[in-house]
C-alpha cells in the first residue's frame, strides 16, 4: 500500500469505524489498549502517516519546539541544544534547530518559518545585529512561549536563562590580580559591542581593576575577531606594547588560544611571563599541554533550565505572560595557564 493510505483504509481492513481509528491513533483514553495496538500495527503495515500539521491545528499543540542559535558548530551552543533535548525528548517533544550565523535577516526568516510550522515554543539566542524587536513581539502576540538563552532582549513577556557574565569576568580578572598581575589586557569580540554579554564582561573586568586600585587603560582593550587568528593578532599587539601586560583576560577561549600560540612562539612562558584566562570552558582548554583557565558558562544546565521554563509555561498558560529570568552563577576553572601562585583545579 502507498504512503497515501488513510484512516478509512485502516477502518476498512479492521472492519471498524473511522472514528474509532482516529481515537486509537490519538491515544484517546476511552479506547482500549488492544484496539490502539491493532490500529497502530495496521497503520504501519499500510504505510499510513498522520498529518502532523492537521493534528496541531486540531489540538493546538504540535509537540515541536524551535531552537535558534548563531551557530551549532560551537560547543557552547551545541551543549545548550543537548540540554534542551535531554529535557524535552522524554516528554514527547521534537526540536527544530535553526542557525542565524549572526545575520538578523536569517533570524527573522527562521522565526517566521517556525511560527508557520506551528511550534509550541521558541528558545533563541539573538544575533550580534538584532535590532528588530517586532519579530519577537509577534511570537508573544501568538501566545507562544519565548525563552532567550545566553544572549537576550529585555522584552516584556519573554523569559530568559543567562549567565552572570559580569560576575564571571570579575572573578577571572580578580584571579589574575591575586596571582600578582597588575597590567591586564582584555580581549573582546569585534562587532559585538551591542551584545549584552560582552558589555557585561568588559564591565566586570573594569570593576575588578577599580576595586583593586588598578588604573583603567583603554589601550589594553583589544577588539579582535573571535577565532584563533584573531587571538594571534592580539598576541602580536601585546608583545609590541612598550609596557608589556602580565595578564590576559579573554572573553573567548578561541581568542586566548591564538594569543597563547603567538606568545609562546616568541619565547615567553605561560603563566610565568603572562598569565591568561579565557571564557566559555571549551573542551580543548583542559587538554592543552598547558591547560587553559576559563570561566564555565554552564551551557548544558542553561539548556535544561530553558526547556523547564518552556514546560512550565506550556503546562500552565497562566505562566505564559509571567517573565521568568534565571541567572546562573559562573564557575571559574583554574588551570595551569593562570596559576602563578594558586594551585590548578
Amino acid at each position: 500500500m502507498s504512503d497515501k493510505a488513510t484512516i478509512y483504509d485502516i477502518a476498512k481492513k479492521l472492519n471498524i469505524s473511522a472514528a474509532t481509528v482516529s481515537r486509537a491513533l490519538n491515544d484517546h483514553p476511552k479506547t482500549s489498549n488492544k484496539t490502539k495496538i491493532l490500529v497502530q500495527e495496521t497503520a504501519l503495515e499500510l504505510g499510513y502517516e498522520q498529518n502532523k500539521l492537521a493534528l496541531a491545528l486540531k489540538s493546538g499543540r504540535s509537540n515541536t519546539i524551535g531552537v535558534i542559535v548563531p551557530r551549532i558548530d560551537i560547543n557552547f551552543f551545541g551543549s545548550i541544544i543537548r540540554g534542551i533535548e535531554d529535557e524535552l525528548y522524554p516528554r514527547g517533544y521534537h526540536i527544530i534547530i535553526c542557525q542565524t550565523h549572526d545575520n538578523e535577516q536569517k533570524e527573522i526568516q527562521n522565526i517566521n518559518a517556525l511560527l508557520n510550522a506551528q511550534v509550541d515554543g521558541i528558545i533563541t539566542s539573538i544575533t550580534k545585529n538584532t535590532k528588530d524587536v517586532s519579530i519577537f513581539e509577534r511570537i508573544l502576540d501568538k501566545n507562544t512561549p519565548l525563552i532567550f538563552v545566553d544572549r537576550k532582549l529585555n522584552l516584556k513577556g519573554a523569559s530568559s536563562v543567562t549567565l552572570d557574565d559580569f560576575k564571571g569576568a570579575y572573578q577571572a580578572t580578580q584571579h589574575l590580580i591575586n596571582q600578582g598581575c597588575n597590567r591586564i589586557t582584555h580581549l573582546t569580540v569585534i562587532g559585538y559591542q551591542s551584545v549584552g554579554i560582552y558589555k557585561d564582561r568588559l564591565e566586570g573586568y573594569t570593576q575588578a581593576l577599580k576595586d583593586n586600585d588598578i588604573p583603567f587603560d583603554a589601550d589594553l582593550i583589544l577588539d579582535i575577531e573571535n577565532d584563533i587568528n584573531g587571538g594571534k593578532k592580539a598576541g602580536q599587539k601585546i608583545l609590541n606594547f612598550k609596557d608589556r601586560p602580565d595578564g590576559i583576560f579573554s572573553s573567548s577561549d578561541f581568542m586566548i588560544l591564538g594569543a597563547i600560540k603567538e606568545i609562546k612562539a616568541n619565547g615567553l612562558k605561560i603563566p610565568e611571563d603572562i598569565a591568561v584566562i579565557g571564557f566559555s570552558n571549551e573542551p580543548f582548554t583542559k587538554f592543552m599541554e598547558n591547560p587553559i583557565s576559563s570561566v564555565d558558562q554552564c551551557a548544558l544546565e542553561m539548556g535544561k533550565l530553558a526547556a523547564k521554563v518552556f514546560l512550565d509555561q506550556i503546562i500552565d498558560p497562566k505562566l505564559l505572560k509571567v517573565e521568568k529570568n534565571v541567572i546562573l552563577a559562573p564557575k571559574l576553572k583554574i588551570r595551569q595557564s593562570s596559576s602563578k601562585k594558586t594551585p590548578a583545579n
